[in-house]
Parts: structure tokens; C-alpha cells; sequence
């Protein structure tokens, strides 16, 4: 099969012939059907964030089961599925007290000397990326890092909701909790920022402030529920916005991933409100605030992908596309073949794109 493979930080993806293992226990072999190019890649991609290499990057998709090892028992073939990276074994502490994304649990992986999932066609082994590895016509994983979803669903749609809509969605309905008539203040207007958005117009927000440099991505958020738009270097925008909330916002969500950001999310927060920090800070970087703050009752926090509960959460949020409530139409940017995944990420190091998706024929 074909796979886009990362030899070294900064450098393009070179498509491949690579080879795919057979299903193992508890495993599964998925035929991609879409992929989204995301953010987080490119912090692989680039270096940023330190990774194993040759690996093959991706890891929003969506696919058809094509075959399963033993002791699968939630899934068959010809199921339609969506993949998400952080796979649950379901048994430790982080699963049983309903936190499914942190779960770290090593059973999920394979053991120590069996064969690699994914070898290039010398068989020098490709180091899985984050459970996926789906910038690939194919993906072996773990039965729990995918969860079948109604083949009424588009699978390109889907792909989105396999990290950007989940991550944002969830930072809404999980993370947040928002209620009917509260404020949030969403910073960055990528494809989790407007997920948080549309989120939050499904969730009854009374006002839904949406922060980012690019003025087509704050009429993309105004599309999708945003009630007012601000660019982050706008003049008095703390003034503003504390103004115009009559004393700030209930809950701020970071979809950036830098330093600025996430203290400007804090700043913003009215007293009691709370701030969920999403982007990736890189290491090495730190977010500083005003000890005196505090003392207003404000909380900061993070997410891993929305604290998505991913087998109760993931058909609800496919529901609501049907049911036209969640728009994961105006997400797609442009659909791309494999062989357009570098122009993909140079567009998001651009930043003026939502989301590339490649489809898979």
C-alpha cells in the first residue's frame, strides 16, 4: 500500500510502497477513507514536538474494517469507524473513572519484540505515530482506538471528528459544561476553534466571541455561530471584551497552542470563569500569570481531545451532523489526494486554511 513516510524533522513526506502486518489480537485493519491534515501533525512534522523516525504521520480518519484479529468483539468487517489516537484499554484508572483520553495503559500497544505494524518495503520497521499512523491507504490498530459510527455518516466528514471536533466539541460539552446563555471566548479559528464554536452554538451560549489574525476565518466562525469577531491585536481588546461581557467571559478556550494565548485566555475569564487551555504548548515554553488572580476563583485547565468519552461521545457528535445541528461541511477546506499532503502542511504553516482532507480512492 501506499503511505506517506517522515524521515527527518522539516523535511517532505516521500510517498511509498510500505507494508501493513496481518490483524493480531484484539487488532484491526481499516481501508482509509479520509485522513485530515492537522495542526498537531505539522508539530511532528516540524519538530517541535520530538518523535521517532521513519514514521508515517496522520491521525484524523475515518475508514471501512476490513479485517480482524481474535478476541475483537465490537467490531467486524465492513463496519465504517472512526480512528482517534489516544487508545483506551479500558480497565486502569484513567478508563474506569470515565477518562478514556489519558488512559496510557502499554497493553494497547504491541509487545516488546513482535513484528511492527507498519515496515517500509526493505523491512526497516516504521515507528507507529500516536496509535495511527494514518496518512496511509491502511491502518492496523487497536480495537479500542476506533468506534463504529452509522454508515449514513460521510466518511470525509467523519475524519473530522477523529481529533479537530472532538478536541473542540468536547472542550464545550465535557470540559466546559457550558450552559444555555453563558459567554466563551474561543482564541484561534482552526478547525478546533470552530468546533468549539459551533459547540457552543448548539449548546445554547448567549455570546460566542471568536479571537484569530485572519479575517476569512472570522467570518468562517460567524458562519458557525460566533456572535462577535476580534483579531488578538486589536487595541484595548481585554477593554473590549470586558465590556462588552459586563466583566468577562464565562469559560475562554485556547486552540492556538502558545504562551500569549493561553494568559490572554486567563485574562479574559470573568471572576469563576474557566479557561481550557487545547493547543500544544512546545516544550520548553511556559505560561505565566499574575499571582493575585487567583484570588478571583478563576481555573485554568488542560484537555486531551475534548475529554472525549470516545464510544458514547463520537456517534452522538455523528448524530448531531445528521440531524444538520454540527456543521462539518464549512471544516473542509479542500479535498486532496495523498500524493498533496506537503502542500497541505505548508498551507497550515501559512495558517490560512481550515482543513485539508485527504480522500483515499
Amino acid at each position: 500500500m501506499k503511505a506517506a513516510i517522515l524521515f527527518e524533522p522539516k523535511a517532505d513526506l516521500v510517498i511509498e510502497d510500505v507494508r501493513i502486518d496481518t490483524p493480531g489480537p484484539r487488532e484491526v485493519l481499516i481501508r482509509t477513507a479520509a485522513c485530515g491534515v492537522c495542526r498537531s501533525d505539522l508539530h511532528f512534522v516540524d519538530g517541535s514536538f520530538p518523535h521517532p523516525m521513519p514514521t508515517v504521520p496522520g491521525h484524523e480518519a475515518a475508514g471501512v474494517v476490513e479485517a480482524v484479529g481474535s478476541d475483537v468483539t465490537r467490531l467486524k468487517p465492513g463496519d465504517h469507524v472512526i480512528t482517534f489516537f489516544t487508545v483506551f484499554c479500558g480497565s486502569c484508572e484513567m478508563c474506569v473513572t470515565g477518562r478514556p483520553s489519558l488512559c496510557v495503559d502499554p497493553s494497547t500497544r504491541r509487545p516488546k519484540g513482535a513484528p511492527p505494524r507498519l515496515s517500509r518495503a526493505d523491512g526497516t520497521p516504521l515507528a507507529p505515530f500516536l496509535n495511527l499512523s494514518a496518512f496511509a491507504e491502511a491502518m492496523l490498530v487497536h480495537e479500542n482506538a476506533c468506534v463504529a459510527i452509522s454508515k449514513d455518516m460521510p466518511l470525509t466528514q467523519a475524519a473530522l471528528l477523529g481529533c479537530a471536533v472532538i478536541t473542540g466539541a468536547g472542550s464545550i460539552f465535557n470540559d466546559s459544561k457550558l450552559r444555555a446563555g453563558e459567554s466563551v471566548a474561543v482564541i484561534g479559528c482552526g478547525g478546533i476553534g470552530l468546533a468549539a464554536i459551533n459547540a457552543a452554538k448548539i449548546a445554547g451560549a448567549g455570546q460566542i466571541i471568536a479571537i484569530d489574525p485572519v479575517p476569512e476565518k472570522r467570518a468562517l466562525a460567524a458562519r458557525l455561530g460566533a456572535t462577535h469577531g476580534f483579531a488578538p491585536d486589536e487595541p484595548d481588546l481585554v477593554k473590549k471584551l470586558t465590556a462588552l461581557t459586563l466583566g468577562g467571559v464565562d469559560y475562554a478556550i485556547e486552540a492556538v497552542g502558545r504562551p500569549e494565548t493561553a494568559e490572554l485566555a486567563w485574562t479574559l475569564l470573568k471572576r469563576g470563569g474557566t479557561a481550557t487551555i487545547l493547543g500544544m504548548i512546545a516544550p520548553g515554553k511556559a505560561v505565566s500569570l499574575p499571582g493575585p488572580s487567583f484570588l478571583t476563583g478563576k481555573r485554568l485547565q488542560g484537555s486531551l481531545l475534548g475529554s472525549t468519552r470516545f464510544p458514547i461521545d463520537m456517534p452522538r457528535l455523528v448524530q448531531l451532523y445528521l440531524d444538520g445541528k454540527l456543521d462539518l461541511d464549512t471544516l473542509v477546506a479542500e479535498k486532496i489526494p495523498l500524493a498533496g499532503v506537503n502542500g497541505a502542511l505548508a498551507a497550515l504553516r501559512q495558517g490560512d486554511t481550515v482543513r485539508s482532507v485527504i480522500e483515499f480512492a
